[in-house]
């Protein structure tokens, strides 16, 4: 077996633990990775110390979930997370326990844990501690629930989609059993909050496997979680340009982008709209306006996720204009800069570019275009050119020092901004007070 790097900090609690006559282990997912070469980003630690007895052994604790058996010690300025040996009540919520109760017992604290994966414990003095046979499946690629699948998802509900997104994480495979309780069970996440159903499906979709979105629409978990994403799935594409249906077509559309949020969810919202919008003339489909349709969709299910106000602007933007097309000459790429804005452009090409990749060969054509207009955007950037106004060399005092007012200095300031995006060398203040009459 491997050999597992335990930190000294993490070390030196568990080894004070023990030598004051109780067991302790690094724990879950922390024991995962090091298995798997992967720097974890937190350890956790499981004893069969009471919280009161943890206390006591460590000068610096805090009590951040007593009631569950866990009490963060403070060393060095960084917190671990302790947590006693227990057995959980009821799941009456398909979520949290209504009980637990402490034990004496490992084998029954990692029996109460989602995954054979999750459940391992390691320490210097044991080695690794394996029930459940994780260390194989880790070995085999599989996500298997520990025990009886049905009933860990009872518990917890939240675990149907963990197992899809450990799966695309980690590229792994469900096993059988599991993938079939998670179908079974998948009405329970309607129980689940939409913060937790939402970063569950924001990792998917920054994972190396966006393809297992297809895993969420086949178990039936995007008919419980995002069902506008099992439409999309369902909806053809009957369009020489197009080879897949809207849902693959999608998925094919964010695996061309980088691992970035606001990219992926353009990816993943960008032809949302479609289905509302499809039509079909003489055996051809078409799906006019299914931006502006798509934008408005993409705003209202972000909002429902309960998603940070920027995100959710910046998404439902490049939604709205993924299909805007600018001619690849520098005056009307400066009109596409301007109308798309200099710091979202790029965003804007990385989208279009993921979309045509996701076509039918009929649409790579449109690629060379893509990537002059970013030769000419980078050309416009580098030459610092104004494009805001920001940048402009007259502004609101120089408009009301001349007597104008209100409304008429927002028309002139728009249009002596649209003249010099199309003019860059007249953005000079004489020049264009000379010019005002023309602007209002």
């Amino acid at each position: 077996m491997k050999k597992i790097n335990i930190p000294k900090d993490v070390n030196y609690i568990i080894e004070t633990l023990q030598s004051n006559g109780f067991e302790a282990f690094m724990v879950g997912g922390c024991v995962r990775d090091e298995l798997l070469n992967k720097k974890p980003n937190d350890y956790d630690i499981c004893t069969s110390a009471k919280p009161e007895e943890i206390k006591k052994i460590f000068p610096k604790t805090i009590d951040t979930g007593i009631a569950h058996g866990t009490v963060t010690v403070r060393l060095n300025s960084t917190n671990y997370e302790v947590t006693t040996y227990r057995i959980d009540g009821d799941y009456l919520d398909n979520r949290h326990p209504s009980s637990v109760s402490f034990t004496s017992s490992l084998k029954e604290d990692l029996a109460r844990r989602d995954f054979t994966i999750n459940a391992m414990a390691y320490s210097s003095k044991t080695g690794l501690i394996d029930f459940f046979n994780g260390q194989e499946d880790l070995k085999n690629g599989i996500i298997r629930a520990v025990g009886e699948p049905s009933q860990r998802f009872d518990e917890d509900a939240l675990r149907i989609l963990r197992a899809v997104r450990f799966s695309a994480q980690l590229g792994f495979k469900l096993d059988e059993n599991t993938a079939q309780a998670c179908k079974n069970k998948a009405p329970l996440l309607k129980n689940i909050s939409q913060e937790r159903i939402r970063d569950e499906l924001f990792k998917i979709c920054l994972s190396d496997n966006v393809n297992k979105l297809v895993d969420c629409y086949e178990l039936s978990i995007t008919k419980v979680v995002f069902p506008e994403f099992d439409t999309m799935m369902e909806t053809t594409q009957e369009n020489p340009h197009h080879i897949y249906t809207v849902g693959i077509h999608t998925i094919k559309t964010m695996e061309n982008l980088p691992k970035d949020l606001t990219l992926r969810l353009a990816g993943l919202f960008h032809d949302i709209g479609k289905p509302a919008c499809k039509t079909m003339e003489d055996g051809s489909a078409h799906f006019y306006n299914h931006p502006v349709v798509g934008a408005k969709l993409c705003e209202t299910i972000l909002e429902g996720f309960h998603t940070s106000k920027k995100l959710i602007s910046d998404v439902s933007f490049l939604v709205l204009h993924h299909q805007d097309q600018f001619p690849p000459v520098l005056k009307s790429v400066r009109r596409g800069v301007f109308k798309i804005g200099l710091d979202m452009f790029p965003s804007y090409l990385a989208l279009q570019r993921a979309d045509c990749l996701a076509q039918s060969d009929l649409s790579k054509d449109y690629l060379k275009t893509i990537d002059e207009i970013e030769k000419l955007y980078l050309e416009i950037k580098k030459q610092n050119e104004c494009l805001s106004l920001k940048d402009l060399k007259i502004n609101g005092y120089d408009l009301i020092n001349l007597g104008y007012k209100g409304k008429e200095i927002g028309t002139i300031l728009s249009n002596a901004l649209k003249y010099v995006i199309d003019n860059p060398n007249s953005n000079d203040k004489q020049t264009l007070l000379n010019k005002i009459d023309t602007f209002l």
